[in-house]
């Protein structure tokens, strides 16, 4: 088994990706799809095979939800991470449930289709 750095890991991404700043899949910009992948990969293994499998998930998250959605449902996620009243609202509300309920459901179809 070979393992890579984060540099590397984050190196070959760039690579792959052109190193461009243009939109990416499904009109995603680069970096959101490098973000997405790296995530991915270090959730299940830094390896050619997870690179290639988390290419395709974002790849079919990108074909059901337009990134404006995409990255409404990320922002309800990161925010929720706050405790007490700060972070309920954007776990409660019925935007962040919906929104992360889009999410799950592009994530659920990218697992079937990829993994």
């Amino acid at each position: 088994m070979v393992t890579t750095g984060n540099s590397e890991v984050i190196g070959l991404l760039v690579a792959l990706t052109g190193g461009a700043s243009a939109a990416a899949a499904g009109g995603y910009p680069t970096v959101a799809v490098v973000d997405y992948v790296y995530g991915c990969m270090k959730a299940n293994g830094e390896t050619r095979a997870a690179l290639e499998r988390c290419s395709c998930s974002i790849d079919v998250i990108a074909s059901i939800m337009p990134y404006e959605r995409y990255e409404t449902a990320e922002t309800f996620r990161s925010l929720g991470l706050q405790t007490g009243e700060r972070g309920a609202l954007f776990r409660q509300s019925a935007p962040a449930k919906s929104a992360d309920a889009e999410l799950r459901r592009a994530q659920a179809e990218a697992e079937v289709r990829c993994f």
